[in-house]
């Protein structure tokens, strides 16, 4: 059946600016759909455009005004990004002439792409899945190396076919839980024969494993939150500085200076850290520095990991106790600053202006954060775990069905349901306003 979103794209061409904003060397405008040879031939003035060739070409308003000089490409469907005709007109990278190239493909027939338009139809026409589909946008969005080799294999297919393997070994397992449903009356034990229990509990640690693989994707997009907390004066600011390699936050003598809280995302083993620097924890009259503390309270809650940074000259103090103890115990880490100044005993040391320097910090995060296990993580999204958790809740009922009642009509309905929200990842099962969501989180020009 042909859904809102198909009639939607059926006999639109559209057309929108694909390279980044800004300025630069050269600038992409994409067209894709019916019409988008005769625009090719329109804008570009030339008699004919031979598939997946460059050709040079001047760029012409609708009033024969010359725009600029740069390469036009057509790509013929069903081969193309889109599975439609596709024309991508390079140009030099100024907005003024990227609008007026995008101006002309407009007056010669083209609509304004919508966000994610070009990659929503590339899944309509079947040339991709949904998995792939939204590993183009993080892999656009990636922040580290390893986040876009992760978001690479999910692009090539990789969890696409983890979840098809998936699917058909539950189909296999339907075909004998739902045969023994169909023909009771067969000398038959159509469960026994299936070794469903056997086959069950391996789809179920497959799921478990292709789980932490896309899990470990959605660490490598998100990146760890790792709060610097502290008394004020104790180093945060300095040290945030110091691990972003520029002068981020202010740092002065006086007491209270940060009040909000500065962020910086570095790298570290191929996984990107987004490190908090907040404001000083302690009790205060001031009304301003009070709201900064209460928004530290609560990221503090929300983190990966808390340093809780001490001033080595000053030592542990009542006040340092105190706010030590408010921290959730599963994820703070005590860290002496200045070092340099008054080394300090009992939890490790750093410095950002002499020996030991930040490495102590680099190793407590290797050691406290989940670093590992990046080299087969799969580009994935939250949604995705969220499916693969109701599959795995639908598979233990189904197991424990089996083994408490070995029932096969309470079995079939368990498997049906996981069968059914595998499809969700690769959209074989969606809905418009899924797709509507999804794809609303792209660039206009993808």
């Amino acid at each position: 059946m042909v859904g809102d979103a198909e009639n939607h794209v059926a006999g639109r061409t559209i057309a929108a600016i694909a390279s980044p904003p800004g300025r630069g060397g050269v600038g992409v405008v994409r067209v894709s759909g019916p019409l988008a040879q005769a625009i090719g031939l329109t804008v570009s003035g030339r008699g004919d455009l031979q598939p997946r060739y460059c050709h040079f070409a001047t760029f012409r308003d609708s009033r024969g005004e010359p725009l600029d000089q740069g390469l036009v490409v057509f790509f013929p469907g069903p081969r193309s990004f889109t599975g439609e005709d596709v024309v991508e007109l390079h140009g030099h990278g100024g907005p003024a002439v990227l609008n007026g190239i995008l101006q002309a493909a407009f007056d010669a027939g083209a609509e304004a792409a919508e966000a994610g338009e070009f990659t929503r139809r590339a899944f309509l026409n079947d040339r991709m899945d949904l998995s792939q589909a939204e590993a183009v946008a993080e892999l656009i969005e990636a922040d580290s190396l390893a986040g876009a080799r992760a978001a690479l294999r999910s692009l090539e297919g990789e969890f696409g076919r983890q979840v098809e393997q998936l699917a058909e070994e539950l189909a296999d397992l339907r075909v004998f839980v739902e045969g023994s449903l169909d023909f009771p009356d067969e000398d038959v034990d159509f469960l026994a024969t299936g070794d469903v229990d056997g086959r069950l509990s391996a789809v179920r640690e497959r799921l478990t494993r292709l789980r932490e693989r896309a899990s470990t994707g959605v660490r490598l997009s998100e990146g760890f939150l790792v709060v610097l907390a502290g008394r004020p004066n104790a180093g945060k600011s300095s040290l945030l500085n110091c691990l972003a390699g520029r002068e981020s936050a202010i740092v002065t003598e006086r007491a209270g200076t940060t009040r909000d809280i500065l962020r910086e995302k570095v790298a570290l083993d191929g996984f990107h850290v987004e490190l908090a620097d907040t404001a000083g924890l302690r009790e205060t009259d001031d009304p301003v520095e009070r709201e900064g503390v209460r928004r530290a309270r609560d990221l503090v809650e929300r983190a990966d990991l808390v340093f809780f940074l001490v001033d080595s000259q000053q030592g542990w103090t009542s006040e340092d106790a105190r706010e030590w103890g408010r921290l959730p115990e599963d994820r703070r880490v005590a860290l002496w600053t200045k070092a340099d100044l008054d080394a300090a005993e009992g939890a490790p040391a750093i410095s950002c202006t002499g020996e030991p320097g930040v490495g102590p910090l680099e190793e407590e995060l290797r050691r406290r954060l989940p670093l590992q296990g990046g080299g087969d993580a799969l580009g994935a999204r939250q949604r995705h775990l969220e499916v693969l958790d109701r599959v795995a809740t639908e598979l233990a009922s189904a197991a424990g069905t089996l083994q408490n009642y070995g029932s096969g009509d309470l079995v079939a309905q368990d498997l049906r349901r996981a069968h059914e929200a595998l499809g969700e990842i690769t959209g074989r099962v969606h809905s418009d306003d899924l797709l509507g969501r999804i794809f609303a989180t792209f660039c206009i020009g993808k």
